[in-house]
């Protein structure tokens, strides 16, 4: 039996799927398709790792940038991040992309769809709205929400005039928003339009704390996301709450840190204060409690000398001096 080593130059060329170059690089940011193909090539070089400060550096972005780069990506379903430990290190796994072929099925049962005018009428509107024809795909995944999520025609047609308000047209943004709506059990447009105030009030929050931070990029990562949902939505804290802590931060470490004013307000609901009056006086009591505990040392008697006792003998100086100078004897 032989054994054969084998060795592979370098490949000088990094191939990027069409699927990719048609449907998913005209919609992301130019940093983002930058990150994606740096990362391709280091995959496809043999690359065992490489950090988040390199590539930053490589491509002259932010660290963040990067980050919101792969969080995206991943969100897309192109590559996978599998965190191997807790101090932000990943495995990272680009997915293979599936051809876009409709099934049999589908296209019979579209169709047939197609044969009803409320269905054709809410098609023609919904390509309205996003300014652009329709896909079979699309038209099948909108059609397949009546039946799965048991959403009405002007449920769907509210949903993606909601996510064209945003600046939001392609399909599988839409996707996830039906996928919420249908979590939150939404069913009727009254659900929608209460569910729609809500998420607005948290995305109005959110933008006035980054704002505050200083941080003018709405597009955070997902961990920060969660932090700060967490704040509004979960310890149902008023921004004053919010801009206290960060304020605390700032103070202490001169910077924003997400991690730090957490765990500040993570102690303040564990000790159920909701109000700047409440934290204050909860501030005063502690500070009050720390001055009592200082130790303070009496103040000690001055220790006497062991000579303390000994009385002082007076002299008449005027008189030892007339007798060194010799006038004792004048008459």
């Amino acid at each position: 039996m032989s054994t054969f080593m084998l060795k592979n130059s370098p490949v000088s060329f990094t191939p990027v799927n069409n699927i990719f170059i048609e449907k998913y690089m005209p919609k992301a940011r130019g940093e983002f398709v930058k990150v994606y193909i740096l990362m391709l090539k280091y995959i496809l070089s043999g690359e065992l790792g490489v950090s988040s400060s390199i590539i930053a550096t490589k491509l002259n972005l932010l660290e963040s940038d990067v980050m919101n780069a792969l969080y995206y990506w991943q969100e897309e379903g192109l590559l996978k991040l599998i965190p191997i430990d807790k101090m932000n290190n990943f495995n990272l796994e680009f997915t293979s992309f599936a051809e876009e072929n409709e099934e049999t099925s589908n296209s019979i049962s579209l169709l047939d769809a197609l044969n009803t005018d409320s269905t054709k009428d809410m098609l023609k509107d919904i390509e309205k709205l996003i300014a652009r024809p329709l896909s079979p795909k699309e038209m099948t995944s909108y059609l397949s929400w009546q039946k799965d999520f048991g959403f009405t025609s002007e449920l769907i047609l509210l949903l993606i005039e909601y996510c064209v308000s945003k600046g939001k047209r392609d399909a599988r943004y839409i996707e996830k928003v039906a996928l919420a709506w249908n979590d939150n059990n939404i069913k009727t447009i009254e659900d929608a339009q209460n569910y729609i105030k809500k998420s607005e009030d948290k995305w109005v929050k959110i933008k006035n704390i980054l704002s505050y931070l200083g941080i003018k990029n709405s597009e955070i990562m997902k961990p920060q996301e969660e932090l700060l949902d967490k704040w509004i939505s979960k310890y149902n804290f008023s921004l004053d709450i919010i801009y206290k802590a960060c304020n605390i931060c700032f103070e202490r470490l001169n910077r924003a840190d997400f991690k730090y004013i957490d765990g500040i307000l993570s102690k303040w609901h564990a000790d159920n204060l909701k109000t700047l009056d409440s934290i204050a006086e909860k501030e005063a009591a502690y500070r009050s409690k720390n001055t009592k505990n200082t130790y303070q040392p009496k103040e000690k008697e001055k220790s006497k000398l062991r000579f303390d006792n000994f009385e002082g003998r007076n002299y008449d100086y005027d008189s030892l001096e007339k007798k060194l100078l010799g006038w004792d004897n004048d008459d």
